[in-house]
C-alpha cells in the first residue's frame, strides 16, 4: 500500500511538473497581447491629447502658456472681436422677425448708427443718492470746476445707494462694471465693486442703482470723505472716473 501510494503520488505529480508547450505559448501570447493593448491605449491617449510621445516637453510649455493666459483674464474670459452694431444689424436684414426683434431691443436707432464707430461710448448724465428718510439728491455730470465736490451729506449708520443715469452710443457695451474707493484723511477705509451688466444703444437713458452701502457710526466716523468712482467694460475701456466727496454727520 505504501508503494502504491508513492507510485500514485509520483504519477499524479508528473503531469503537473510537465509543461505543455501550447500552454506556455498561450501564456506568452497572452502577455504579448496585454502589452499590445497597453501600447494601443497609450497611443489613443496621445492622439486624444493632441500630443506625441516624443514631444511631451515641448507641449508642456504650451500648456503652461494656456494656464498663464487664463490667469491673466477674469475667470479665463476673453472678449471676442468687436463688430460695429450697424454691421450686426445688416447681417439679418432679410429676416423680418429677427429685424423687428432687434429694432425693439435697440429702440429703432438704426438710422442713428455711425458705421465707422466701432467702440461703444457710455455717457453719464447724473449721479444721485437714494436714502431712507431724506429726499433724493441728484447732481449733473460732469462736475464743473466751480461746483463743490461734496456731492451729498448723510447721517451716520444710514443706508444709501448711488444712482447713475447714462446713455450708450455706437455699439453694445459688454460687462460694464464699477469700483468705488473711499478715503478719510489719506487712508483708504472702504472699497466696493459691482457689475452693472451689458447695455445696447437706445434713445432713452438707462438708470441704475448700485449696491446698498451703510455709512459708519461713531465719533471717529463723522467728517468728510473723498472717493473715486470708476466704470470700465470687459475691454478695459474707462467710461467714467469721478472724484467726489461726501460728509457724514451725527444722527
Amino acid at each position: 500500500m505504501e508503494g502504491v501510494g508513492r507510485g500514485e503520488a509520483g504519477s499524479s505529480s508528473s503531469p503537473g511538473a510537465t509543461k505543455d508547450p501550447s500552454a506556455a505559448s498561450g501564456g506568452s501570447n497572452g502577455e504579448a497581447g496585454e502589452e499590445k493593448e497597453k501600447k494601443r491605449g497609450i497611443d489613443e491617449e496621445e492622439v486624444l491629447d493632441g500630443r506625441g510621445g516624443d514631444d511631451d516637453h515641448g507641449d508642456d510649455d504650451n500648456d503652461e502658456e494656456v494656464v498663464t493666459d487664463r490667469e491673466d483674464g477674469v475667470d479665463g474670459f476673453v472678449p471676442g472681436p468687436l463688430i460695429s452694431l450697424k454691421e450686426q444689424l445688416e447681417k439679418d436684414k432679410d429676416d423680418e422677425s429677427l429685424r423687428r426683434w432687434k429694432e425693439k431691443l435697440l429702440g429703432c436707432i438704426d438710422g442713428e448708427l455711425n458705421a465707422g464707430q466701432m467702440d461703444p461710448e457710455v455717457i453719464f448724465h447724473s449721479i444721485g443718492i437714494v436714502s431712507e428718510g431724506c429726499a433724493e439728491i441728484v447732481r449733473p455730470l460732469p462736475i464743473v470746476e466751480n461746483q463743490s465736490r461734496v456731492l451729498f451729506t448723510l447721517k451716520e449708520g444710514s443706508q444709501y445707494r448711488l444712482k447713475l443715469t447714462f446713455s450708450v452710443k455706437h455699439n453694445i457695451v459688454s460687462g460694464l462694471a464699477y469700483v468705488n474707493r473711499v478715503w478719510k484723511k489719506g487712508l483708504r477705509v472702504d472699497e466696493s465693486k459691482g457689475m452693472l451688466g451689458t447695455f445696447a444703444p437706445q434713445r432713452a437713458p438707462y438708470e441704475h442703482l448700485l449696491e446698498e452701502e451703510t455709512t459708519p457710526s461713531g465719533v471717529l466716523a463723522r467728517g468728510n470723505y473723498s472717493a473715486k468712482l470708476k466704470f470700465e467694460d470687459d475691454d478695459k475701456r474707462c467710461h467714467l472716473e469721478l472724484d467726489y466727496s461726501f460728509e457724514i454727520k451725527k444722527r
